[in-house]
């Protein structure tokens, strides 16, 4: 990056990301309204079987470059479910010298959950302007794909890819101050994406490197 407002914007928002105490964990609560536990049981080739698993939101996620300085857009913050995958041992209270908060740091897609009863283009307008500050017209917006996210939990995932200007960063982004959101903004130059998803170890979701491939292997038009 060589923006200096947004430096210095994402290292205020750093500085309250991390600002973590007190961790601990609890078990899950049955009536959560994010995740859905169950156990599923079937007969499969006459054998009696089970499978744990989650039921979650739908998603959209969105591909964002900025054609003004041909850099791509992303989202960094703190995730909970990667903080977690990082610690070894079991225990209640989390030892924070020895698991710093930094774990959980993640460099994603702008992405959201389907919770509105809106087209997807349009949650994913929305997610754009509230996360990376940009106010995209929805005929910009190009559906790549939809496809199915599978883990412990399964849930569909519908990809898009927007070209955005300076113009057009007329918000401040960062996500919604009033839900506890604390989201920077990251841009990458073509390189730079490059080097960090060749890099050893990529803390970002698989959805991020498949926007990624699809955007390389397709936008060279754009970008070379």
């Amino acid at each position: 990056m060589s923006n200096p407002s947004l430096e210095e914007k994402n290292k205020k928002i750093r500085e309250r990301m991390l600002n973590l105490t007190e961790i601990r964990i609890g078990l899950f609560p049955h009536d959560s309204p994010w995740l859905k536990p169950v156990r599923l049981n079937y007969i499969q080739d006459g054998k009696a079987k089970t499978w744990d698993l989650m039921k979650a939101h739908e998603s959209v996620s969105i591909i964002v470059f900025n054609i003004s300085r041909k850099k791509l857009i992303f989202v960094r913050q703190f995730r909970p479910a990667s903080y977690y995958s990082c610690i070894s041992e079991k225990q209640e209270v989390i030892d924070l010298k020895k698991y710093p908060p930094t774990l959980g740091l993640t460099i994603e897609l702008c992405a959201g959950i389907v919770d509105k009863d809106k087209p997807l283009v349009e949650i994913a307008q929305n997610e754009l302007l509230e996360e990376c500050g940009y106010k995209a017209p929805i005929l910009s917006f190009q559906k790549i794909i939809t496809y199915r996210f599978i883990s412990s939990s399964a849930t569909k995932q519908t990809l898009f890819y927007v070209e955005v200007t300076d113009e057009m960063n007329t918000h401040p982004g960062g996500g919604a101050e009033e839900e506890g959101e604390l989201i920077e903004i990251v841009e990458m130059s073509i390189d730079e994406v490059k080097e960090y998803v060749n890099s050893e170890e990529v803390q970002s979701p698989p959805c991020f490197l498949n926007g990624i491939a699809w955007f390389l292997a397709n936008k060279k038009d754009r970008y070379e």
